[in-house]
């Protein structure tokens, strides 16, 4: 059985992957054997050596994802860092704006929207057009809670991630047959910088631990196990699926 779950001589490509959720993401799959390429605006060398004390290869490659321009870039980057060869991407790169609908910024809804939704399709397109001529593939994309409800104060988020589950299921639509995986991890209230706000906001905190029937806040690698399922052979007749990993939120 473990050998289903077992990620060596594959590389995965993760963006936002040196902080936060991504970095759960990482390590999870570092610990199945996969080689890493981090992609993230911001260079995080810490993370890359604590990937690379697990015994496998890891690289940082520094981009603006919200330059779609660039994306072409970013690509020919993590290739060449992986020897021409990416088996896994992970779609984790995000960005979250709080104002309420009738004030919200414009530009707050275009840079939302830029890295959350528009990046994360370019980014299937150009690794899954080369995992369907290669046969094989798995995408995750990082869904949310507000890929199913709407939300408060944060109507641009809420509309990318309904978008993210949306493109999961288009592309595993037409990509399944080319035995490439698109799904997605839908992560509930987790203890990370975008929802530090929440947090220490006692009131609002407490409202939402009251509905979390696993009664804590998630953490990053709470995301590191169904990570590794949905890259490895585990997973191979799952497509389109949308993994609610939130404590049971959705239940309530």
């Amino acid at each position: 059985m473990e050998s289903i779950f077992d990620l060596r001589g594959r590389t995965a490509v993760v963006t936002g992957g040196g902080i936060g959720l991504g970095y759960g993401i990482a390590e999870g799959l570092a610990r199945a054997g996969a080689d890493l390429i981090l992609v993230s605006h911001n260079v995080r060398e810490e993370p890359l050596q604590k990937l690379q004390d697990l015994g496998i290869k890891a690289a940082f490659i520094q981009a603006d994802l919200q330059d779609l321009n660039g994306i072409e870039s970013v690509v020919a980057q993590c290739l060449e860092a992986a020897g021409g060869k990416v088996d896994i991407l992970v779609n984790n790169s995000g960005i979250i704006r709080r104002t309420p609908a009738a004030d919200h910024p414009l530009s707050d809804w275009h840079e939302v929207l830029q890295l959350n939704l528009h990046a994360v399709f370019y980014l299937c397109q150009s690794f899954g057009k080369l995992m369907i001529q290669r046969g094989s593939g798995k995408i995750i994309n990082i869904a949310s809670m507000l890929s199913f409800q709407g939300g408060i104060n944060v109507p641009g988020y809420t509309a990318a991630k309904h978008g993210v589950a949306g493109i999961t299921k288009a592309l595993a639509n037409e990509w399944a047959k080319h035995g490439v995986n698109v799904n997605a991890i839908a992560p509930g209230y987790m203890a990370t910088d975008n929802t530090q706000q929440l947090r220490d906001d006692e009131k609002r905190s407490a409202e939402i631990l009251g509905r979390i029937p696993a009664g804590r806040w998630g953490t990053p690698e709470d995301l590191a196990g169904p990570a590794v399922f949905l890259a490895s052979s585990a997973s191979d007749y799952v497509n389109g699926h949308i993994l609610c990993v939130d404590g049971g939120w959705m239940n309530r």
